[in-house]
């Protein structure tokens, strides 16, 4: 569950907000949804994600960290960043309050450095999840055809290799099956030199998840779950963008 707002946000729906609420909230401000909410939303589909807190002050995300178990990652909320790595909003392996507190100041810092309009919404502390296979899953809206589901590997393979499968939605498990099998890089997933199998399964159920999310929500115009950390066992979402169409 995401705690409630922080106090420099405006107000918030009442806690544990529907899909249709968070959508509302966010068509009310001009905005997409903050990654917070993204969480909110995959949640509320089975779509796992990684144990995290929405925090405001250096104060608050050492204490979440603690509560969350090191080591953590430090990300900025704002509606007006959309890559946040890219304007030093991200900061990973944090392994004391100490650190958590000093990386606190320096990602805000950095953000309005980088993008001095920006709105800063708080900071998501999340739990570092394990290493395994990134992939991508994502949707988009084609105004003609509704909702495409796409997957591939994820980080940085995506935008080197371009190696992805489209499917129109609703996808069937066979669908999400044949979606990876289509990949050049399947192999990869499946195990290959020694490395271990990831969760196909998982992965297949994740993809029917997006796609039945699309297929119920109409305001959301793209979708970006990027990367998604597969194990031999599991996955979890680790960063989310959810784009809203406009009302």
């Amino acid at each position: 569950m995401i705690p409630s707002r922080p106090a420099a946000a405006s107000s918030a729906p009442a806690s544990s907000p529907s899909a249709a609420e968070l959508i509302a909230w966010a068509r009310t401000e001009g905005r997409n949804l903050l990654e917070p909410e993204a969480y909110q939303l995959l949640t509320s589909y089975g779509i796992p994600v990684p144990p995290h807190r929405w925090v405001r002050t250096p104060e608050e995300a050492a204490a979440a960290a603690t509560q969350l178990g090191f080591p953590v990652a430090l990300k900025v909320v704002s509606p007006d960043v959309l890559h946040k790595s890219d304007v030093g909003g991200v900061v990973l392996n944090l392994t004391t309050p100490a650190d958590v507190k000093d990386a606190f100041p320096r990602v805000e810092t950095a953000v309005k450095q980088a993008c001095p309009q920006a709105r800063l919404d708080g900071i998501l502390i999340s739990r570092q999840e394990p290493p395994g296979t990134e992939v991508v899953v994502g949707t988009l809206r084609d105004p003609q055809f509704g909702p495409a589901v796409m997957f591939g590997l994820g980080g940085i393979f995506i935008e080197i290799l371009h190696d992805v499968s489209f499917r129109l939605a609703p996808v069937t498990p066979e669908d999400a099956e044949e979606m990876m099998r289509e990949i050049r890089t399947f192999p990869i997933l499946a195990g290959s030199r020694g490395r271990p199998a990831a969760d196909l399964r998982a992965l297949r159920d994740l993809i029917c998840a997006v796609s039945q999310l699309a297929v119920d929500l109409p305001a959301v115009s793209e979708m970006d779950l990027n990367p998604v950390i597969v194990r031999p066992t599991g996955l979890t979402v680790v960063d989310a963008r959810i784009m809203l169409r406009p009302d």
